[in-house]
């Protein structure tokens, strides 16, 4: 009954694991998939707060699912002084995104996922920029891109007619004189995570690890033989369970960084989060949605943080297509999307306070891009909309609220006290005994890749075993496929075919 609170049984039993996951999402879903192939006589145990796994930004409607491999995304591709390109960190991405689709298609292989097409779908992945400087951007960026056998098959058009071609809906009764041009690769995935969370769950289930929803983690601390004891309130049978482990992972999106502060390790200090939502318009017209077929990235506003940039994306949920356009920024101070109003305050320390004051100062332009989004209504969220669909009409889309990010902030060389990161960031304890998961794009798509860098500053003394089953998962592992021609054919080759991305 509401308002009533339940006395929370206590008991003296301890119970003991290997390792525990904190966190019912794809960071915790692919570590421990990846530990019980290397370590199949490891206990592992699973907590998640919500019933459900990947209910929160791994979920298929508040992660964008671009399976991102840096084939569309400007911001990774920045213009230098010169006037260069530099793709450095487009080529980071793309390497990494080639990880994880090397790791799921060995786990289809292998029979321990089933129908790779519930949870990854081709599709094109395509950039498209308006106005004369722009236009020439593109252009460089697609002359520099398709000299790196990494993004091979790209395309560039200024072609009204061949942009007709690949995207009608947004070439439809455009009359704007601006120049138009786009590129164009055909090796793009949709990926959905949530789905792609719940089955690898399922499988762990059957490899005998306890996976325990509605249990939120609310003590950690150090134990005297150096393992992790937790107290755990399990919310269904309201009493407080104490486990153990000699490893704890912390993978609870948002969550993570209290549950680093309550660890206490010295790595943890010094370190805020701030958190940004976002929203989404969605078609609810199919005929519309069934005249796009495309994921089209534009450019982002001045002072708009980099997972703000616009776009027009072709999803597959629940195996229907869709169509989202965004995303648009928000502000909630909860650090995850079921999470508490008092997140931000609760998270600010003595440790952390210049920090984050520090952050306040010097991104008053973050600030106000967020303040000006806040204000927008529907039909001004539907005017933006209108750069990428000239036709769009309110009537045919509806607004939903996507995910919580948070983002790091945190004292570092190159930016000073108080630097907002815009990525994913791993937090690991001197000893390797816990690591916790912060930040946010692109996240989810470099999963694979994450988790093998907390395997390798956690489990150094196991990774000489482990390196030759990590090499049969991963075929490119240690290695750079940029360097390797024929081990990049061949990587595309098998991925595509364990994935069935070459059906459309």
């Amino acid at each position: 009954m509401k308002g009533i609170k339940r006395k929370v049984n206590m008991s003296n039993e301890q119970f003991k694991s290997d390792v525990i996951l904190i966190g019912g999402g794809i960071m915790s879903a692919t570590l421990g998939t990846l530990l019980k192939e290397l370590a199949p006589d490891w206990k592992i145990t699973v907590f998640e707060k919500l019933d459900k796994a990947g209910e929160e930004s791994s979920n298929e409607w508040n992660n964008a699912g671009t399976g991102h491999a840096a084939l569309c995304e400007l911001n990774y591709t920045s213009e230098k002084p010169d006037g260069s390109i530099d793709i450095k960190k487009a080529i980071n991405v793309n390497e990494q995104f080639q990880v994880s689709m090397q790791f799921w298609s060995y786990l289809v292989n292998n029979n321990l996922i089933q129908n790779p097409q519930d949870f990854i779908m081709p599709i094109p992945h395509m950039s498209m920029v308006q106005g004369a400087a722009n236009v020439e951007y593109l252009k460089k960026r697609f002359e520099t891109m398709t000299q790196n056998p990494l993004f091979q098959g790209m395309e560039f058009s200024d072609n009204p007619e061949k942009l007709n071609e690949w995207i009608p809906l947004i070439m439809q009764d455009r009359k704007s004189s601006e120049p138009i041009a786009a590129t164009k690769i055909d090796s793009g995935t949709d990926v959905n995570f949530g789905a792609l969370t719940r089955m690898l769950l399922e499988h762990l289930e059957k490899k005998d690890v306890e996976v325990k929803y509605n249990h939120s983690v609310e003590k950690i601390k150090r134990g005297k033989d150096g393992s992790w004891e937790l107290s755990v309130h399990d919310k269904e049978g309201c009493k407080m369970e104490y486990h153990s482990a000699k490893f704890v992972f912390l993978g609870a999106g948002g969550g993570s960084l209290e549950l680093l502060q309550k660890t206490g390790i010295p790595e943890g200090k010094h370190i805020g989060g701030f958190p940004i939502s976002g929203l989404f318009l969605v078609c609810k017209n199919q005929e519309i949605v069934e005249q796009h077929h495309a994921k089209v990235y534009g450019k982002a506003a001045v002072g708009a943080p980099p997972m703000s940039v616009p776009h027009l994306d072709t999803r597959f949920i629940d195996n229907k297509k869709s169509l989202l356009f965004g995303p648009f920024a928000g502000f909630s101070p909860k650090f995850l999307k079921t999470g508490s109003n008092w997140d931000l305050i609760t998270s600010v320390k003595p440790h952390n306070l210049t920090t984050l004051l520090a952050a306040g100062v010097k991104e008053m332009s973050l600030t106000k891009y967020l303040i000006q989004q806040l204000m927008l209504s529907k039909e001004q969220r539907i005017e933006e909309l209108r750069q990428f669909i000239p036709t769009a009409k309110s009537e045919d889309w509806d607004i939903v609220v996507a995910g919580q990010r948070v983002q790091v902030i945190k004292d570092t060389e190159a930016g000073g006290k108080g630097t907002l990161q815009f990525g994913t960031e791993v937090v690991s304890a001197s000893d390797g005994s816990v690591a916790a998961l912060l930040g946010a794009s692109p996240g989810a798509s470099t999963a694979v890749h994450v988790m093998l860098e907390v395997i390798r500053k956690c489990f150094p003394q196991e990774l000489n075993q482990w390196e030759p089953k990590i090499k049969e998962m991963i075929p490119s592992y240690g290695l750079s496929l940029m360097d390797n021609p024929e081990l990049l054919k061949e990587v595309h080759e098998t991925t595509a075919e364990a994935l069935q991305l070459n059906q459309n």
